[in-house]
């Protein structure tokens, strides 16, 4: 069920309220293109800006736009274990196929308190799947190989979005956790040799603009067709680069823009990038006849 390209996805804006229309098409659009799963409000999708009722407008406009064409993975994740619970369990009152969970950010718990995190969740699920969200760049925390595999015999935790960089993990990792533990790249740079390595498919921001090469891509991967999706990848390259040129989704928002698919806003903290960035991702999205 859970495979290849999935989005996570940008949560578009229009004067400072969710963009409902633009998401709606956005959800219809990645469809058609391929994409084979979704992940609102995940970091992507601007989480840390939403109070908790867009939260779950996202979540619930996106399931039901969706209309179980591909799978949905709601992001719930929190650095309140409690807070993640909520959304968790609102994530599965609403329809998602999963739930996206991320290491508990800034608090800077130990192994133990990641364990104990998961294992409450876990728990506190009534049989939504879990995928684990470990992320040290943003949240500070790397979850170890050894507690990942202790977490994967709970009866729903079944995978991890791995965006460590560290691709010998991804064989750690198998060796570790139960059989059928599913991993996504975290990183669309790395996907490619993510999938080489044994993985099941990248949870992208690339894909928010180029889906109908992300799709292929890894289409050919999970075929075992290397030399064909390799192509495809360096093609992909510049774009992996250039949407992290500045703090994501800041480009992605400002690429999706000039394709004409949503408006270039963003929420403080967050800014629109600069003009050497736009300057770089023009002659991208020239190169790739985006518009």
């Amino acid at each position: 069920m859970f495979k290849g390209s999935i989005v996570a996805i940008v949560t578009p804006f229009k004067n400072g309220k969710i963009d409902e229309t633009s998401l709606r098409n956005l959800v219809n659009w990645h469809i058609d293109e391929g994409t084979h799963g979704i992940v609102p409000v995940g970091t992507t999708g601007e989480s840390p800006t939403l109070d908790h009722n867009e939260h779950r407008e996202v979540v619930e406009i996106v399931i039901d736009q969706v209309n179980n064409r591909v799978p949905v993975i709601a992001g719930a994740g929190s650095n309140s274990t409690s807070e993640a619970i909520s959304l968790l369990m609102h994530a599965e009152s609403v329809g998602a196929d999963a739930a996206l969970i991320v290491t508990p950010y800034y608090n800077k718990p130990t192994q133990e308190g990641l364990y104990e995190h998961f294992k409450a969740i876990n728990k506190a699920s009534m049989g939504i799947p879990i995928m684990i969200y470990n992320i040290p760049p943003r949240s500070i925390v790397d979850m170890s190989v050894e507690v990942m595999g202790k977490l994967s015999n709970l009866e729903n935790i079944i995978g991890v979005k791995d965006a460590t960089s560290d691709l010998s993990r991804v064989e750690k990792q198998k060796n570790q956790c139960k059989d059928g533990f599913l991993q996504f790249s975290g990183e669309d740079i790395t996907a490619f040799e993510f999938m080489k390595n044994g993985g099941n498919g990248c949870i992208s921001v690339t894909a928010n603009v180029l889906p109908k090469l992300c799709s292929d891509f890894q289409n050919l991967c999970l075929e075992g067709n290397y030399d064909e999706a390799l192509k495809i990848h360096k093609k992909l390259e510049p774009m992996h680069n250039a949407l992290f040129i500045e703090t994501s989704p800041s480009p992605v928002k400002y690429v999706l823009s000039k394709m004409g698919l949503i408006e270039d806003e963003l929420r403080l903290p967050l800014v629109s990038i600069r003009q050497e960035t736009k300057e770089i991702l023009d002659k991208i999205i020239s190169d790739l006849d985006l518009i």
